[in-house]
């Protein structure tokens, strides 16, 4: 066996998303020697297929609002508003180039280098990377670091092959005049409403009760039937059985459980996410994988394998980029030691917000009613719902939902939820005050900024129910 003297580097990540590139250029900082591994452009999921790119057809989706909105406000436009597809593809395509480029510049200038191909764990310290089936490099190192992300699931039902997954929606050959989403998760929801926006003809199935499992009870109804006002067809309780596609026209035909059809110009399966561990070479280690299929890591991000650690959606704790970038700074403060004069920082996985970009946007940080009557019994809800300023004179129909759960005993803000323009936003600045422990009383001492939507949550006065 080598000696740790006889490493050729300190560490190999595998993956260039944003914990991967989070870790290595942190862990080079404190004088660590570090290669990154990774088969395609940098940035993972978030920058190329996730989070960067959603947000911007979000952005887009939401001009169309304005513009519907604007004649209510005495804006009067002659012609036809229209969305050009391709100038919107192309333009996404440029910024999120520009991102790929300035992870590579990060990794160059954080002396780490950059390695192309795929990464397979051959032992515990040793690293083969493979371009276009064929090994080109072995590297051994006294620390792996496997940081590879999720992969979206493909379904597996008859005519499969006529789906496609979240990662193929933002650069699709025509913007479809009818799609069809399965799935009533974040990102199914998230899709549906988007390309709604877009001027799409959506409908979006769930097998399930309710959309959005996870989040609280009232947010998910309230959700829903925003959706639905907005011209989404939603439709709950419902499975696909079988799709064709007509090889003439392309036009797919969901046959529903029911016996009924659907069809559509396309159809985006988004059931779920999965690790990407395939090829890793894990299972001739001994590295565990959970039912999920995610990798096992103790409190430490350490496998079975104390030289090869795990992070971000690979180990399915919470799959959001920042969480994935926080794993990474206290991944590294622990083994290489935290910057000069600060504390080592530790992975606390409570209270941390969370956004859905649906039209209208979620923003939640804390426990649910549901969790918050389970774990701590007597709780106060507080809530509102309002038409907002914007739409007294917009002429649309869409409300806001705020929402506090304070626990009954000490008075503590356990959950805050928000369902509204920029939610997002409001949310992430409310969440510093969750983190702290602020009590319901603290909210009522705090002046709002009048008029805004935020102001609502420091003005509940009235408990709506116990």
């Amino acid at each position: 066996m080598q000696t740790s003297h006889s490493w050729d580097l300190d560490l190999v990540v595998i993956g260039g998303g944003s914990g991967g590139v989070r870790a290595a250029r942190m862990a080079a900082a404190r004088g660590a020697k570090v290669a990154v591994v990774e088969s395609k452009a940098m940035g993972g999921t978030c920058v190329n297929v996730g989070c960067i790119p959603k947000k911007l057809y979000s952005y887009a989706a939401g001009y169309a609002e304005a513009f519907a909105e604007a004649r209510g406000y005495g804006w009067q436009m002659p012609q036809a508003i229209a969305l050009d597809w391709q100038a919107l593809k192309a333009a996404r395509a440029q910024e999120i180039s520009r991102l790929n480029g300035i992870y590579e510049g990060l990794m160059r200038n954080a002396n780490v280098e950059r390695i192309a191909g795929q990464g397979r764990l051959a032992d515990a310290h040793t690293v083969v990377v493979s371009a276009d089936g064929a090994d080109v490099r072995t590297l051994t190192a006294a620390h792996i670091l496997i940081a590879t992300g999720g992969t979206p699931v493909r379904p597996d039902l008859p005519g499969s092959a006529h789906v496609i997954v979240s990662d193929e929606m933002f650069d699709l050959a025509e913007l479809p005049r009818r799609l069809v989403v399965v799935g009533g998760g974040y990102i199914g929801c998230e899709m549906a409403s988007i390309f709604h926006g877009l001027g799409v003809q959506v409908s979006l199935l769930h097998r399930g009760d309710q959309i959005l499992r996870g989040f609280d009870d009232e947010v998910r109804s309230f959700v829903a039937e925003e959706l639905r006002k907005s011209g989404v067809d939603l439709r709950l309780k419902t499975e696909v059985k079988e799709i064709t596609c007509d090889a003439a026209s392309g036009e797919r035909t969901l046959t529903l459980a029911d016996g009924s059809e659907l069809k559509a110009d396309q159809v985006l399966y988004a059931t779920g996410r999965k690790a990407n561990v395939s090829g890793l070479g894990l299972e001739a280690l001994g590295i565990a994988l959970d039912k999920s299929g995610a990798i096992v890591v103790d409190a430490q991000l350490a496998t079975a394998q104390p030289s090869v650690h795990a992070l971000g959606d690979v180990v399915g704790r919470m799959e959001l980029t920042p969480v994935a970038l926080a794993e990474a700074m206290a991944w590294v403060d622990h083994l290489w030691g935290p910057e000069a004069g600060k504390a080592a920082r530790v992975m606390d996985y409570d209270n941390i917000p969370t956004a859905v970009f649906t039209h209208p946007q979620i923003g939640t940080v804390g426990l649910t009613e549901a969790q918050a009557r389970e774990r701590h019994g007597a709780v106060r809800i507080y809530r509102s719902d309002f038409k907002p300023l914007r739409h007294t004179l917009s002429g649309r129909s869409e409300r806001c939902l705020v929402k506090l759960v304070v626990d009954d005993a000490s008075d503590k803000v356990l959950g805050l939820h928000v369902v509204g323009a920029d939610a997002a936003e409001i949310t992430q600045g409310f969440a510093v005050a969750i983190k702290a422990g602020a009590t319901k009383a603290l909210f009522d001492q705090t002046i709002g900024i009048h008029p805004t939507m935020a102001e609502e949550l420091v003005t509940l006065r009235e408990v709506s129910r116990m």
